[in-house]
């Protein structure tokens, strides 16, 4: 009778081992806040090789003209959207996280709402993982009533935006870290 080890048990059944950690490549992400007050918060650099960590303090919607705002910024590297179903991604965050995906019939260079496809993820003190289907994201409540809603165009999506979830009227703190990011 032919013992066989445990590891080659685990091999032959297809088990590879332990995963190396995600790499993350530091000219894919950046942040952005108003220019009303509102503060990144760093402790060390944006991008380590295994984590994307920032903090936030966004100050309250300043009037109906101005709002406060604070973003973590990764600019897809393929430029779009085009092949993807979803993202898998394993963060922490004190607050609840929204996901955004930028795309430009809202922005800037569309309407001006920047009422983009978005969904919230809960909080998650430790690091946790989730799978967000692309067709799960919705517009925000309140995108206004004059902004088309012209779907999600996947060709038109250039980042994804990390936004702690604080309201304009009260602003406040967040902590968040991105673990593991991938594009299905």
């Amino acid at each position: 009778m032919r013992i066989i080890s445990l590891c080659s048990l685990l091999m032959l059944v297809g088990c590879t081992g332990p995963q190396p950690a995600q790499t993350f490549v530091e000219d894919n992400w950046r942040y952005a806040t108003d220019p009303h007050g509102s503060q990144v918060i760093l402790a060390e650099p944006l991008v380590q090789d295994d984590r994307v960590k920032i903090g936030f303090d966004r100050v309250p919607r300043v009037d109906k003209a101005n709002n406060s705002w604070v973003e973590l910024i990764y600019d897809i590297p393929a430029g779009d959207l085009s092949a993807v179903s979803g993202i898998a991604l394993t963060y922490e965050s004190d607050r609840p996280l929204v996901i955004k995906l930028s795309q430009k019939e809202y922005g800037g260079e569309g309407d001006k709402s920047y009422a983009h496809y978005q969904v919230v993820l809960p909080v998650a003190m430790t690091p946790t993982s989730k799978r967000v289907d692309i067709t799960s994201f919705a517009r925000p409540d309140w995108t206004p009533e004059w902004s088309q809603d012209k779907g999600i165009v996947k060709t038109s999506v250039s980042a994804l935006y990390f936004v702690p979830d604080l309201t304009d009227k009260a602003g406040g703190k967040a902590q968040m870290t991105i673990h593991k990011l991938a594009l299905h």
